[in-house]
């Protein structure tokens, strides 16, 4: 499993991108992790799926409302990661309205997840594998700052906890 003081992994994610611009085409762009996080602080959360209950009235929420705070204490960006396609992860975009707050990040395949070792395996709940709930401060993309919820848990990686982390 990652741990603080690690480098992301090379891992590539994807992005529903709605408005042309910036040398972004419309629909789903990849992301480069490392590429992406090279020379930014970010907070990350990942959670295990799009349109879930705590993820969707809990996990996002928090990031939405603390988006400016975050800002205020020097993140450049927030990225919230589920193993869900782009298309999914851009309608829950929509749903959310995280537009200029928090950046939609798919890890269809799983691929980010398993490479920091943090999935989570919902077979039973017909899910498959997913990314485990968790948060990270991440700065020019070494972990700074790690915060993973034990199974069906919802208490460490939220947006308060990891802002307090990000201003200590």
């Amino acid at each position: 499993m990652i741990q603080v003081g690690d480098t992301l992994p090379a891992a590539t994610l994807m992005e529903f991108v709605e408005v042309e611009g910036n040398g972004c085409s419309l629909g789903p762009n990849p992301v480069d992790v490392r590429q992406a996080s090279a020379g930014k602080t970010i907070a990350v959360f990942a959670l295990p799926g799009a349109f879930t209950p705590t993820c969707s009235a809990k996990h996002v929420p928090g990031y939405i409302e603390n988006s400016e705070a975050f800002k205020a204490a020097g993140v450049d960006e927030i990225w919230c990661l589920s193993v869900n396609d782009a298309f999914v992860m851009g309608a829950w975009a929509r749903e959310q309205k995280t537009a200029g707050k928090v950046r939609m990040l798919a890890d269809g395949s799983a691929d980010f997840a398993k490479a920091t070792g943090l999935t989570l395996d919902l077979s039973a709940r017909g899910m498959g594998l997913r990314s485990n709930r968790y948060s990270m401060l991440v700065k020019d993309g070494k972990v700074v700052s790690l915060n993973v919820e034990g199974p069906g848990k919802f208490e460490v990686s939220d947006a308060a906890t990891l802002l307090a982390q990000t201003v200590a």
